[in-house]
């Protein structure tokens, strides 16, 4: 199961080896198809002339466009959901899967294999490749650590026990020294390693408001970054892109301004992250495939965007996809999606 759009009711075998057959051709000449070419295309014994009136009833049903009267057909997302259904995920050498494992399982934490991983999706398919780490409010607290920085700023480092860390950077009203923040540093994790990070937040906030803390230095050391947001346990998804330059050879039938528009709304990671959790919805180690995207930005109908949700230790869930034209190689990026998602799920933690 390949997308979660409802579908009609599949046409005939004869009529599906055709449309499928006339996906392909599309795919690789970007042309409209005529039935002649897919007459001597199928290995069936079938005249031109039977092949149009497949074709005939396949534009009545949706499958087909034809865009002038004398031209050949062309295939519309109805049968490119038809044609991806009937895919599998190609084979990858046992080599190209080992080096995939070694390289996700070289690196020590989610961040940085979520980076290379949109690396690794980006040269295996030639596409727009995205990665992203959804962390959830179910994370526990490994360690934090906090640094002085120049003009009263202060580094917060959260890492979590799934090996996600994340930094922020806030600015102070007052100048705090690293002995300072040596000492909340000490005790916070002396206090709540191990405690989810909800549960960080609430009992700060408790401790804060009682009455000791007008008379503990370190917890009125706290306050201040606490009031400043330095303590601030949120964290933000984690989204790598790769394969911008990937895109701008694409004929998309668009004006260079729409085609910047279409390039910074690419940039934009909530964009993205709306449109990961848009449009893939499978279950957890299936893959999604949604033809024509123009529901999520009105440039993007002829693209096409194939994905994989795996679910990470800790409760967090990983998201890779790789954007790319409607004439894409499905069956060689589907393969890839999969078997990315399958290493980064299963690499050493």
């Amino acid at each position: 199961m390949w997308d979660s759009v409802s579908r009609p009711p599949a046409p005939q075998s004869r009529h599906v080896s055709i449309l499928h057959s006339i996906v392909e051709q599309y795919i690789e000449s970007g042309e409209p198809v005529a039935s002649r070419t897919i007459a001597k295309r199928i290995r069936e014994s079938i005249s031109a002339a039977s092949v149009r009136n497949v074709m005939a009833d396949l534009e009545e049903g949706g499958y087909l466009s034809q865009p002038h009267t004398s031209a050949g057909r062309l295939p519309t997302e109805k049968a490119f959901h038809s044609y991806i259904k009937s895919l599998g995920a190609r084979r990858t050498a046992v080599a190209e899967l080992e080096r995939i494992r070694l390289e996700l399982n070289r690196l020590e934490t989610v961040q940085a294999r979520v980076e290379k991983t949109s690396q690794l999706l980006m040269e295996m398919t030639s596409g727009f490749a995205i990665a992203a780490a959804i962390p959830t409010l179910s994370q526990t607290l490994d360690q934090v650590d906090l640094l002085a920085l120049a003009d009263r700023r202060v580094l917060m480092i959260v890492a979590t026990r799934d090996h996600m860390v994340h930094n922020r950077v806030v600015p102070m009203q007052e100048p705090v020294t690293q002995d300072e923040l040596q000492e909340i540093r000490n005790y916070i994790n002396r206090n709540f390693s191990g405690w989810l990070l909800t549960d960080v937040r609430r009992e700060l906030e408790l401790r804060l408001h009682e009455e000791r803390a007008t008379f503990d230095s370190i917890l009125r050391r706290l306050q201040t970054l606490y009031d400043q947001g330095a303590l601030d346990f949120d964290l933000a998804p984690e989204i790598h892109m790769d394969g911008t330059s990937n895109l701008i050879g694409l004929d998309l039938h668009l004006t260079h301004e729409k085609m910047r528009e279409l390039f910074r709304a690419l940039e934009q990671k909530k964009k993205i992250l709306h449109l990961l959790e848009r449009f893939l919805e499978e279950p957890h180690g299936e893959v999604a495939v949604r033809v024509g995207l123009s529901e999520a930005h009105p440039f993007m109908s002829e693209l096409a965007i194939i994905g994989i949700n795996v679910q990470l230790p800790g409760g967090a869930s990983g998201k890779f996809a790789v954007l790319g034209p409607i004439r894409m190689d499905y069956e060689r990026v589907i393969s890839a999606v999969l078997h990315i998602g399958q290493a980064f799920q299963n690499a050493q933690v």
